[in-house]
């Protein structure tokens, strides 16, 4: 029997479900397992996406619950388990890191004693810390576990400067990068319009105001807690980021987002995980892109670096 296109999503609550749905609407696999410590969960997810495959333009998938033994021949892993910020509570992802990283511990022993060879994509804050813990404790190849990092945040950035400029977000370029959360900063010397850099946007595109690079960092980060305490959660945009990711690896892209990993020295950071430019292909990430950034970045990067190493430090990982 011919292999098929597998996904496998670990958490089906807000942001998993919502991965699902993404994943149906990209035709991303024709096999997607759903797992789940509610069982009863899973099963009723995946019962429901599947009564929406007879339809015309929808092709058959496969979607259905299981344990973690789909894990075995799944060639990418999705990981949204575990509690996320609610309403209401502080605004500080880092919050989450004793909760989640006992999460991690048993997914991830989970996962290992059915594949090493699928790639996965985590989601699950806080994201860095979350992924360190994931990518460097349990004896999985580092090159096939990823966070899905500052792409959010990018994407934020771009349809922010889109509509400032009344242009295509897809026409943006540049990144966030760091830590996914309060101090991840845009790159303004990547940043351009169809090639114009970011000091001459005003002069091309008419706009209302000055550019206030500060406001627009601000402003990305901030809008993260506006979705969260205007609709209860944020899983639409993460979605999004993590099926584009997976396409990325399934299709062989070889495209480059600002995905977390852990750094092996760049910019003389070491032992801890944040958001650089990643080429991801069907081994993962295959390549850290160590791009020209201005000190005043590098030092943003470094305080990035510094703040999640506490984070580390206070969960007994560094």
């Amino acid at each position: 029997m011919q292999k098929r296109n597998k996904l496998a999503i670990v958490g089906v609550g807000n942001v998993g479900t919502a991965v699902l749905n993404c994943a149906l609407s990209f035709n991303l696999a024709a096999d997607i397992a759903l797992i789940d410590i509610i069982e009863k969960k899973a099963i009723g997810e995946a019962l429901d996406a599947a009564h929406g495959t007879p339809f015309t333009y929808s092709p058959s998938v496969h979607v259905h619950a299981g344990g973690f033994e789909e894990c075995k021949d799944a060639d990418v892993i999705i990981i949204a388990a575990g509690p996320s910020i609610m309403p209401g509570e502080k605004t500080d992802r880092l919050l989450l890191a004793e909760r989640n990283v006992k999460t991690i511990k048993d997914v991830m022993t989970q996962i290992t004693q059915y594949t090493k060879e699928a790639v996965i994509i985590m989601i699950t804050n806080p994201l860095d810390v979350t992924l360190f813990y994931a990518q460097n404790a349990f004896g999985y190849p580092k090159e096939k576990i990823l966070g899905t990092g500052t792409t959010l945040e990018t994407a934020r950035l771009r349809r922010i400067l889109a509509d400032r400029y009344c242009v295509d977000p897809k026409n943006v370029h540049g990144y966030m990068l760091g830590e996914h959360g309060n101090s991840a900063f845009p790159a303004w010397s990547l940043i351009n319009v169809a090639g114009i850099p970011a000091e001459k946007l005003d002069d091309y595109f008419a706009a209302p105001d000055k550019l206030d690079k500060e406001k627009v960092g601000s402003q990305v980060v901030q809008v993260a807690y506006e979705v969260l305490n205007n609709k209860g959660c944020t899983n639409s945009g993460i979605a999004m980021v993590a099926c584009r990711i997976a396409r990325a690896v399934l299709y062989d892209e070889k495209t480059v987002f600002p995905v977390s990993t852990t750094l092996e020295g760049e910019y003389g950071i070491r032992n801890v995980a944040l958001s650089l430019p990643c080429v991801v292909d069907a081994r993962g990430v295959s390549r850290r892109l160590e791009v020209p950034l201005q000190a005043e970045e590098i030092e943003r990067l470094k305080s990035s670096a510094a703040n999640l190493t506490q984070v580390l430090q206070s969960v007994g990982l560094a």
